[in-house]
């Protein structure tokens, strides 16, 4: 029996509770997926962090950024905006299909097509999404036509050599002896790379209720890093050191770089993996690409010494990526897996 959304239309607030006075959402398409109020033009995170990878002191900026949000825009990169067009109309076309159609292309498990379904675990969002292992296997994008497959593979090539320049530079700014740890953990053999990408669809317009529906739920990435680059629809919202949600402005041509768990781990809690979200506004569709850069599996992790100061203990015990990714898979998307592993 189909159980609609309830808002309350006596305030502008969202809410599920039982209210005397109440408008149904009477759509069977949108059933559980949360609500959540729509962010007050006061709340645009109008101060993002930008690193231009072509001007100096690029490494100190970039260290900044971590130390102070976790979260920063890239621009200088030298990748084609039409490289980046290439695969978001590939992508549109494909996410355009009959819904049909697109069910029978490879069901998520993981990797594949999904539709509101985020993970086993029973979270769920407005969106839809192809999700791949990056891998050196042709048959693992076999199921995609020879379109398709040339612009996602030209895009993470191009993305993996921006990755391999930002995590460079984030080891200079950070004083390691080896400016190459970080890019060789993760772009060196056995590495695991997922790609991701994530469709907004347009949906009945909530504006009047101040509401907006979750479109990817509140969490942090379990690797070291993230890169993401959308369409100019705005939705990516990151939540601050004191607990507060701000929308980031949406930037075509730019992009973004999320800290992770991993890199939490490694540099001891000094950098802090950023929490975010997506709302889905509902009047305009919202694509995007995100690479998660992570570890070999038997890969150990744990704080690097020459980052800690004379005296500082580690406060997490060493374990290997899949260990880590065992137990993150297990758990809800917004629940904090780095406690098992805290000491």
């Amino acid at each position: 029996m189909h159980t609609p959304f309830l808002l309350c239309s006596t305030s502008n607030a969202c809410s599920t509770a039982s209210v005397s006075a109440m408008v149904v959402l009477a759509n069977p398409a949108l059933d559980a997926i949360p609500i959540l109020s729509s962010p007050k033009p006061c709340a645009c995170f109008s101060t993002v962090p930008v690193v231009d990878l072509s001007m100096p002191g690029a490494a100190e900026a970039l260290v900044r950024a971590c130390d102070d949000f976790g979260f920063f825009k890239i621009a200088g990169h030298g990748i084609p905006m039409e490289l980046m067009q290439k695969l978001e109309a590939e992508a549109l076309r494909f996410f355009h299909f009959p819904q049909a159609d697109k069910e029978k292309t490879r069901p998520a498990d993981p990797f594949g097509y999904g539709n509101k379904q985020i993970g086993p675990n029973g979270d769920i969002g407005w969106v839809e999404y192809l999700l791949f292992a990056v891998t050196a296997d042709p048959s693992a994008y076999t199921y995609m036509d020879c379109s398709f497959r040339s612009a996602l593979l030209d895009f993470m090539l191009s993305v993996r050599k921006l990755a391999r320049e930002v995590l460079e530079l984030m080891a200079e700014g950070l004083k390691l002896k080896k400016r190459e740890f970080f890019s060789n953990l993760v772009l060196g053999d056995g590495s695991d790379g997922i790609f991701r990408l994530n469709h907004y669809p347009k949906f009945p317009p909530l504006e009047k209720f101040n509401c907006s529906l979750t479109g990817f739920g509140e969490h942090t990435d379990p690797q070291l890093i993230s890169i993401l680059r959308s369409n100019n629809s705005a939705g990516l919202q990151i939540s601050l050191r004191d607990g507060s949600w701000v929308s980031v402005p949406p930037d075509s041509e730019s992009f973004f770089i999320n800290v992770g768990d991993t890199l939490q781990v490694l540099t001891n809690g000094r950098f802090k993996s950023v929490r975010h979200r997506v709302l889905a506004n509902g009047s305009k569709p919202r694509i995007s690409m995100i690479y998660f850069f992570g570890a070999a599996p038997t890969e150990k992790i744990a704080p690097l010494e020459e980052l800690m100061g004379e005296g500082e203990r580690s406060k997490y015990r060493e374990f290997t990526w899949s260990e880590y990714k065992k137990g993150a898979y297990k758990t809800r998307l917004g629940d904090y897996r780095l406690g098992q592993f805290e000491k």
